[in-house]
């Protein structure tokens, strides 16, 4: 199996070497509708890409020296916008049944995670933040060139209490052993950690093995089978632990939490980010617009598209009532400016995961297409860079057409500021879809 599994790597390796030394060093995209991301508006132009940044954006003709190192592409007049950002995925996690997640052996998890991530960017996303479940090894892989995915935001594991919403182990598993880990901990998916020198121990683990950010878990969970959503996680002194472990390397931590107290609670101790949220009330909101926080929200609804649980299970029971709460939560956001991110949260469904696109298009319930594109480009990057220096990518900037900008673009058939549904079917309505200068999908005729 380790043999098969290292030629399957050098045959992948070799293929993207030799695609590399074709790939154009410069490409002109001629005659697009640009969004850029930031501003409600469209300009007719023409963009120049140099390796991987865009170098000139101009409504006039751009010279090219017109040799074999330039590809030219007629944009047809079609629109041109920025790659997209989704603020909360699980690579390891979204594309299999949670049993098989978590009884896996890891290396399979990894090979599974990786065709995830390759059909994320064939859905336009050519950034994601990954909260959870191990997804290091991969962002890294996909770094090198080894495998084919968007750049991804990794917190490595994700930390919890015991019974909290990242402890997935069997209800035998207690008592346990001090200092006796889990496969799942073992290989970076799961830390599950009680008092300030275990969070503060399991903390500085991530951020030495690369993440960018950290997770913990503040509160009750729908796919978690020993926590009512009720339940708040952590104490602040456990939640400040982390914060300074964070701070001390210049990035952040954010939390899984749905009510008003275990917000709160992470709040207080210096968390800059919550995930999720949709129990929040008006006093808790108004919380969050003082301090500057960030409201990762997901469009959950009890519909078709609702992470797959067991009719009448009491995980199902929490989903219903966590959902419940969505219009509301995006209600408070909007009326306190909160700064707000999109995010999707898929788990144990690959068919879900094909909706990533229809997942952002849902935010029209809530928002104009404006509005909606320029939180899944410039405003989700802004809250990656809150990573500062454990910011992977600083050469350019994420979520925009700008000249000097990460070269991260989909041209679409059809424009998404009039008809947001657009962004649901990448399949036939994303024509070039294109990630750090190297263009993965071209279907335009």
């Amino acid at each position: 199996m380790k043999h098969l599994l290292f030629a399957i790597t050098l045959v992948s390796s070799l293929c993207l070497k030799i695609n590399a030394q074709i790939q154009p060093t410069k490409i002109l995209i001629n005659n697009v509708e640009i969004f850029n991301g930031i501003d409600n508006k469209l300009v007719k132009g023409n963009i120049l890409i140099e390796g991987n940044i865009i170098s000139k954006i101009s409504q006039s003709p751009i010279p090219t020296d017109k040799s074999g190192s330039t590809k030219i592409i007629d944009g047809q007049g079609k629109f041109l916008m920025p790659g997209l950002i989704d603020a909360h995925v699980h690579l390891l996690f979204e594309s299999v049944p949670k049993m098989q997640a978590m009884t896996s052996d890891f290396a399979m998890l990894n090979l599974l995670a990786a065709k995830a991530a390759e059909k994320q960017l064939l859905r336009g996303f050519t950034t994601v933040r990954d909260l959870g479940g191990g997804s290091l090894s991969l962002a890294k892989a996909i770094d090198m060139g080894l495998v084919t995915g968007p750049r991804v935001y990794s917190s490595g594991a994700f930390i919890s209490q015991t019974g909290g919403h990242g402890d997935f182990g069997l209800p035998t598993d207690v008592p346990r052993k001090i200092g006796e880990l889990s496969y799942a901990e073992r290989n970076g998916m799961v830390a599950v950690a009680d008092g300030e020198d275990a969070v503060l121990l399991r903390s500085r683990e991530q951020l030495r093995q690369g993440a960018t950010q950290l997770k913990l878990m503040a509160g009750g969970g729908v796919s978690s089978d020993y926590d009512p959503l009720d339940v708040t996680q952590y104490t602040s002194k456990e939640f400040a632990t982390a914060v300074s472990a964070a701070e001390n390397w210049g990035t952040y931590v954010t939390v899984h939490a749905y009510t008003p107290l275990a917000i709160k609670t992470a709040i207080d101790a210096g968390v800059k980010c919550i995930d999720h949220g949709q129990l929040a009330d008006e006093a808790t909101a108004k919380l969050m617009a003082q301090k500057g926080i960030w409201w990762s929200l997901q469009p959950f609804l009890d519909d078709e598209d609702a992470n797959p649980l067991p009719a009448g299970s009491p995980n199902k029971l929490k989903q219903i009532e966590m959902t419940k709460g969505t219009a509301t939560a995006y209600a408070l956001a909007k009326k306190y400016k909160i700064k707000t991110a999109w995010g999707t949260d898929v788990l144990f469904d690959p068919k879900l995961a094909e909706k990533q696109g229809k997942q952002l298009a849902k935010l029209i319930n809530w928002y104009h297409p404006f509005e909606i594109l320029k939180m899944a480009t410039s405003t989700n990057a802004e809250l990656l860079r809150m990573s500062g220096k454990r910011n992977p990518y600083q050469k350019g900037n994420l979520g925009e057409i700008t000249e000097g900008a990460y070269a991260d673009l989909i041209l679409v058939d059809g424009n998404p500021l009039k008809e947001i549904n657009l962004v649901a079917d990448p399949e036939n309505k994303f024509l070039i879809i294109m990630k750090d200068g190297v263009i993965y999908k071209n279907i335009l005729k």
